[in-house]
C-alpha cells in the first residue's frame, strides 16, 4: 500500500508538463511531442486514479490492440513507455506489438508522379501560387513540412541549406530548376531575406493549413483525397530517388532517418508493381 502511494505521488509530482519539457530538451519535433502528449493523456485518463503497474499497462495494451492498427498502437505504447521511464516506472513498460513489414504499399494510399503534377497544375489554375511552389519544394527536396523554415532566400542563392531536426544536421540541395522558379517567386513577392514560406504575421507556415489547402485541390486535380497529405510528397521523393540511385543508406541520410528500416517503408513499391515483377519471373511452366 505504501509503495502504491509513493508511485502515485511520483506521477503527480512529475506530471505531463515536465515530460513535455524533457522531450523539448531532447529536441524532439513539435509534431512528435504533440502526438506523445496526446497518447499520455489518453493513458492517464484510462488509469483514472488507479495504481500504475504492469497489470494496468497490459490492459491498456489490450485496449489499444482492439482500437488501433498495430503500427498506430505501437506509437501510443512508445509514448506511454517513454513517460513511464521518465517517471521512474520503467518496470511497468510493456513490449510493442509485433508487426510484419509489408513488402508493398497500398496503391490507393501512395501519390504517384502524374498525380503530383496534377496537384501542382491545379494549384496554379486556382491562383494558389504559394501552394504550388511549396508542394514542389517539399517533393523535390524530400524535406519535412517542419523544415520549410530552412528554405530561405539565402539558401536559394547558395543552392543548398543546412537543416537541423531531431538533433541531426544535414545538407539539403536545391536543384537548378527549383532555384529558377523560386527566384521568380521571391522576386514577385518582394521577399528580400529569411524564410520564403511564412504567414502574413511572419510565422512559419502551419502543417494543418497546408494539409487543408492540399485537400482543397483534390477535386480539381482528380486525385483521391486519401493520397493527398504533405508527407505523401516526401514519400514520392524517396521512391523517385531510389529508382535512380538504389542506395538506401544514402537515401536515409538525405531524408534524415536514424534507421534504414524507416526508409524501407518510404520506398515500398505498390501492389501492382510487385505483381508485375512476379509475373516477369515466368516460373509457372
Amino acid at each position: 500500500m505504501e509503495e502504491e502511494i509513493i508511485e502515485e505521488e511520483i506521477i503527480r509530482e512529475i506530471g505531463i508538463s515536465r515530460y513535455e519539457a524533457a522531450m523539448r530538451e531532447d529536441e524532439k519535433s513539435r509534431a512528435t511531442i504533440e502526438k506523445y502528449l496526446h497518447h499520455v493523456r489518453q493513458f492517464t485518463a484510462f488509469c483514472a486514479g488507479r495504481k500504475i503497474d504492469k497489470e494496468i499497462m497490459r490492459k491498456y495494451k489490450e485496449k489499444l490492440g482492439e482500437s488501433y492498427a498495430p503500427s498506430s498502437a505501437n506509437t501510443a505504447l512508445a509514448a506511454v513507455n517513454g513517460y513511464l521511464r521518465f517517471c521512474g516506472l520503467g518496470r511497468c513498460c510493456v513490449r510493442h506489438f509485433k508487426v510484419q513489414r509489408k513488402v508493398y504499399c497500398p496503391e490507393e494510399k501512395e501519390l504517384n508522379r502524374e498525380e503530383y503534377i496534377r496537384l501542382v497544375d491545379a494549384a496554379r489554375r486556382k491562383g494558389r501560387g504559394r501552394l504550388a511552389m511549396l508542394i514542389q519544394v517539399v517533393c523535390s527536396t524530400g524535406i519535412r513540412i517542419s523544415e520549410l523554415k530552412y528554405i530561405t532566400v539565402e539558401a536559394v542563392r547558395q543552392g543548398e541549406t543546412c537543416v537541423s531536426c531531431k538533433g541531426k544536421m544535414r545538407t539539403v540541395f536545391l536543384t537548378r530548376a527549383l532555384r529558377e522558379q523560386m527566384r521568380e517567386y521571391i522576386s514577385q513577392r518582394g521577399i528580400e531575406t529569411g524564410p520564403v514560406f511564412i504567414t502574413r504575421t511572419g510565422k512559419p507556415v502551419d502543417r494543418t493549413n497546408i494539409w487543408r489547402e492540399m485537400k482543397a485541390l483534390c477535386t480539381e486535380a482528380a486525385v483521391s483525397p486519401g493520397k493527398v497529405f504533405p508527407h505523401s510528397l516526401r514519400h514520392l521523393f524517396a521512391r523517385c530517388f531510389y529508382a535512380i540511385d538504389r542506395d538506401i543508406a544514402k537515401l536515409a541520410d538525405i531524408l534524415g532517418h536514424s534507421s534504414i528500416n524507416t526508409t524501407r517503408i518510404y520506398i515500398a513499391t505498390t501492389g501492382e508493381e510487385h505483381r508485375r515483377r512476379m509475373e516477369a519471373m515466368h516460373l509457372v511452366i
